[in-house]
């Protein structure tokens, strides 16, 4: 099943085109991995994905139901609010930065929204948020405040919080580059776990060796186009295009 479909989606920047044309699907229990260098355009697909940017043109089904579509002049047409808060419900997105709220303790970071979107009662979003506290590690932290916990932990914690409302499909937009080094392995870890058990998943990442172990699907987009796609086997370790090998080149 489609979880996911982009058709020739556009993105301009005051003039800029940063997204050229791309179109991609994602299918239930995919990994897709996108990787490439800094400024091709990765981050502003996933947010435009996600919703959090506006495009100028192209197609975004969630499911076979239409978040944008083309009008005929060309430009993109959002679907109405009611339809499109249906969809967020779809997908959820885990930021590099956390973006816990500093005020929250860690279960009420997670049990949130449960309780003010969803309308879970307070019992159940507790047992929700608990078990995925356990799932991560940090059953321990329930009462904690973000800048009490270590990078490593926020992340952890911001998996939870887009867990909880139980997304078709999640979005990591490079969940690693904020952490030191010794704090990768444990996300990483967690993102595995997720993988074997068939989360859908887009991870926009810089860990090569990760995404080739994990990732079912990869992307390596340069300048705004997806340069070449396919298994981690034909991407990684057999790239066809020299763009491709010479980024490959930096890593492995």
């Amino acid at each position: 099943m489609k979880i996911l479909e982009i058709k020739n989606l556009t993105k301009n920047f005051t003039g800029l085109e940063v997204i050229k044309d791309i179109s991609l699907t994602v299918n239930e229990g995919q990994v897709t991995a996108i990787i490439g260098p800094s400024g091709s355009g990765k981050s502003t697909l996933l947010r435009c994905a996600t919703l959090l940017e506006t495009i100028d043109s192209g197609e975004l089904i969630y499911l076979g139901e239409h978040a944008v579509t083309t009008g005929a002049d060309g430009r993109a047409v959002y679907a109405p609010s009611s339809a499109l808060r249906r969809i967020q419900n779809y997908f959820g997105l885990v930021f590099q930065n956390f973006n816990l709220f500093p005020h929250f303790s860690v279960i009420k970071n997670i049990t949130d929204a449960l309780i003010t979107v969803q309308k879970k009662s307070k019992e159940e979003a507790l047992a929700i948020g608990r078990e995925l506290l356990t799932k991560m590690g940090l059953e321990d932290k329930e009462n904690a405040y973000p800048y009490q916990l270590s990078g490593g932990q926020q992340q952890r914690v911001s998996i939870a919080r887009a867990l909880a409302l139980k997304p078709k499909i999640l979005f990591f937009d490079e969940p690693t580059s904020a952490l030191d080094p010794e704090l990768t392995g444990e996300i990483l870890k967690v993102i595995r776990q997720l993988a074997a058990e068939k989360m859908t998943m887009v991870i926009v990442t810089h860990e090569m060796s990760f995404a080739r172990d994990v990732a079912d699907h990869i992307i390596f987009m340069s300048d705004g186009v997806i340069v070449e796609e396919g298994p981690p086997e034909i991407v990684i370790n057999h790239p066809r295009h020299e763009r491709t090998k010479a980024f490959l080149s930096r890593f492995l």
